[in-house]
């Protein structure tokens, strides 16, 4: 790192290096970051608020029982412009939550309702690290399969037994 981007950053110390750990987010993106929503997460009293003002938040549009489709709104749109990079950049990292959380919603809603999830997941690991001063820790690339074992594994006995399969489980050893 050059010594002008390490003296620029003085003020912001430890939450500039935190941000630097997390996946996607370059010394350039964690400096806008920083300029957009500041070190000090007391005026955001949850990660929800600073996702709603940043507008990263999902829509939740419903009416007489239906789902409406509704846009995330206008936020920060410096904000938004490097969140979206971060995101993008996150989901191409490998054996990283964000690039698992990508994949997982890319294939159900599509890539760039995927990238805002993406968007909104990392707006709100940056609220965690900057209120409790810690740094980035990733739940890993198999998250979603360790939270979901028996789903998981009960959608591939269907599965198989659709194919004209008889299937029996048992534990290994």
């Amino acid at each position: 790192m050059a010594a002008g981007v390490e003296e620029s950053m003085r003020p912001f110390g430890e939450a500039y290096q935190a941000l630097c750990t997390v996946p996607g987010i370059s010394h350039r993106s964690a400096q806008a970051i920083l300029a957009e929503i500041g070190t000090d997460m007391s005026c955001f009293p949850s990660a929800g608020h600073l996702a709603s003002w940043a507008r990263v938040c999902p829509g939740n549009h419903e009416s007489a029982g239906k789902r409406q489709p509704v846009g995330t709104g206008k936020g920060n749109c410096w904000l938004r412009a490097t969140l979206q990079e971060v995101a993008w950049a996150a989901a191409r990292t490998k054996r990283s939550y964000y690039h698992a959380l990508y994949h997982r919603l890319r294939a159900r809603r599509g890539a760039k309702k995927a990238v805002v999830a993406v968007q909104h997941a990392l707006l709100v690991a940056i609220w965690h690290m900057l209120k409790n001063n810690v740094t980035h820790q990733d739940l890993g690339a198999d998250y979603f399969e360790r939270r979901n074992k028996a789903r998981i594994c009960r959608h591939h006995v269907h599965r198989l037994e659709q194919l004209g399969y008889t299937v029996a489980i048992q534990e290994a050893a």
